[in-house]
């Protein structure tokens, strides 16, 4: 292994990112994924409704290694020590390494009975099981649907609420043009009173309107004790029939991260930096949904951000291995929620920093500004096409 190589821990958006930038930067890349293929999350909402397949959503690692010219192994992670600088893999066994990214996402929250339910973001297969349910739903031709996603005290920035909500929204559209949505009750559900709080008061509006003209039903600001086969239980007795469940779990550490004498904070994400270089761990940095972001109250993990993380932590340690000179960059100052929440029909534009909170309704043309953005993704991964500032 060269003085000037690198290796980069999972698969998905942030450590791709990261084993293209890293080549730029002139660092001889090895990328360790546990599956071979890439899945795009951001366009998996369109899995369950039959507008996308799990071919389109899913892109071969052995193509993107191809192109930007690094190692591609893979195997399963089973530990991690700082201490040692070591990885240890099923079929590779114990490695040391002095330079590494870990970019292994996040782990999630436990529920009792969440075998009862599927999740858009959990494993990609979940996705085609989710289309399973829903068009055997379908062709009974009534029931009642419930989504929702959970909450994590420890640390809010896990919470991944927008995919569930576009999914809602799609799904009450393609049960709309298949002309039998009147005969579907469809809840959302969330422990917190004010679910998606953090893009700002005018997507809260927003969101109160579009539910109310679409006669959706909600249960906020009650806390889940259990799911059962068709039924999730609230903690003050309260339950919600449901002959589907949709739930995304907030995130928590993984694992084989909370396992690690790595240093993390109460929710088991790995503490960093600014540079994302992990504290008191030299050569080691952690990127995306596997790191403890620190911010505004308001602040979401998002791969934007995970790729942001991913391009400073090629720069920073290009500069500390002497391949490039300047100042380092920190990711803490490019915080924002940014997002198309994608309807079927139309989206919504999302963004929001420290000074604003913009939403911008875009009937038609916000949905297929989000099919683009799914082609514009895998083309500039490949580097067809050139990337665009802040995509």
């Amino acid at each position: 292994m060269s003085i000037n190589s690198i290796v980069i821990l999972g698969g998905g958006i942030a450590g791709v990112e990261a084993a293209i930038y890293y080549r730029k930067e002139g660092f001889d890349v090895e990328l360790i994924s546990n599956r071979p293929y890439l899945f795009i999350y951001p366009i998996a909402i369109w899995i369950p409704v039959g507008t996308n397949t799990f071919d389109d959503v899913s892109f071969p690692l052995s193509k993107i290694a191809k192109r930007h010219g690094f190692t591609l192994t893979i195997d399963t992670i089973n530990d991690l020590s700082a201490t040692n600088k070591t990885v240890t893999l099923e079929k590779g066994g114990i490695r040391h390494v002095d330079h590494l990214v870990i970019a292994l996402g996040s782990g999630k929250m436990k529920h009792e009975g969440v075998e009862h339910t599927l999740s858009i973001c959990g494993a990609p297969e979940q996705s085609v099981e989710l289309k399973t349910k829903i068009d055997a739903l379908v062709a009974r031709g009534e029931g009642k649907i419930a989504f929702g996603f959970g909450g994590n005290p420890n640390d809010p920035s896990g919470i991944r609420g927008g995919p569930g909500f576009e999914l809602f929204f799609n799904l009450h559209h393609h049960l709309t043009k298949l002309g039998i949505r009147d005969h579907y009750e469809m809840t959302f559900f969330a422990p917190m009173a004010e679910p998606g709080a953090r893009m700002g008061g005018k997507a809260l509006k927003l969101m109160e309107m579009l539910f109310k003209k679409n006669r959706f039903h909600s249960r906020y600001g009650k806390k889940i004790a259990r799911f059962e086969q068709n039924e999730i239980v609230f903690e003050d007795g309260s339950t919600l029939e449901s002959d589907l469940t949709m739930f995304i779990p907030a995130g928590n550490g993984q694992p084989l991260i909370t396992k690690s004498d790595l240093p993390l904070n109460n929710a088991g994400f790995i503490r960093i930096n600014d540079f994302c270089e992990i504290v008191g761990v030299e050569g080691w940095y952690a990127i995306g949904d596997a790191a403890a972001l620190e911010g505004p109250d308001w602040k979401a993990k998002q791969g934007h951000i995970a790729e942001v993380m991913a391009r400073h932590s090629a720069h920073n340690m290009a500069i500390d291995r002497g391949l490039k000179s300047g100042d380092k960059k920190g990711y803490k100052n490019h915080l924002t929620i940014l997002c198309v929440m994608d309807m079927g029909n139309g989206a919504g534009f999302v963004y929001r920093d420290d000074t604003k909170a913009i939403l911008i309704p875009m009937p038609i043309i916000g949905h297929w500004l989000k099919i683009g953005w799914g082609w514009y993704y895998k083309m500039s991964k490949m580097g067809y096409i050139p990337r665009l500032p802040g995509m």
